[in-house]
């Protein structure tokens, strides 16, 4: 099986194809431009494999949150490859690329808070253990709320780490958090090769939507709101 993924939700716009013996990536950090750059680096990473988009197993996309043209774009790229091939969708969040990236850089993590700056003096954030499998799990909802909100599961024990960039726009976090942080990854951000490993245990066990359900998630429905004082 192939995965073919894609993500824009922030300034890392990247593609991967993802299967069994090998990946294949393009990333980007540009801080706008996503829609002039993310089909060409598709385009890119099939030529290299020697494929066509018809003969990937399935596509995914990082759904979200994140910013909302770019987790907008994501979504609106992924149904249109997966309507024009009939390609079956996996939409993976954006938080649980991060969680994973942390995952996979500290390998002794069990647990890992990852927050994402959502402007408007807020922070998406949500908890995740590692599971058995070595994937990012998430415990309890994604949420997006202000730093002070945040709080970690009382069941957690063992090392427990940080990541996004929620952490360096809004220090204060590590601190109203008791810093019992193992590790505190403050520059990771979502990346399609993480939303393809994640994507490729649902793949296998059918656990797809059609393109017309591949839809984007944004946490904060109200995105005109001001900042709360």
């Amino acid at each position: 099986m192939r995965i073919l993924a894609l993500d824009t939700a922030t300034q890392a716009c990247s593609t991967a194809l993802l299967s069994a013996d090998a990946a294949i990536t393009r990333e980007l950090l540009t801080e706008r431009g996503h829609a002039e750059h993310i089909l060409s680096m598709i385009d890119a990473v099939l030529a290299e494999a020697g494929i066509g988009l018809n003969e990937v197993g399935a596509l995914a996309f990082g759904r979200g949150p994140g910013a909302f043209t770019g987790v907008r774009l994501a979504a609106s790229v992924a149904q249109g490859l997966a309507f024009a091939a009939q390609l079956p969708v996996v939409p993976v969040s954006d938080l649980s690329a991060i969680a994973q990236r942390a995952f996979d850089e500290v390998r002794q993590l069990d647990h890992v808070l990852v927050c994402q700056d959502a402007r408007m003096q807020e922070v998406y954030w949500a908890c995740f253990d590692r599971g058995t499998d070595g994937l990012a799990s998430l415990v309890g909802p994604e949420n997006v709320g202000r730093a002070g909100e945040v709080e970690l599961p009382a069941a957690w024990r063992g090392a427990i780490g940080a990541a996004g960039q929620g952490f360096r726009v809004y220090p204060e976090l590590k601190i109203s958090l008791n810093g019992g942080f193992g590790s505190v990854q403050e520059e990771l951000l979502p990346r399609a090769i993480e939303i393809a490993r994640l994507a490729w245990p649902a793949a296998l066990a059918g656990l797809t939507v059609e393109a017309q359900e591949a839809l984007p998630v944004y946490v904060r429905d109200d995105v005109t709101r001001t900042s709360r004082i």
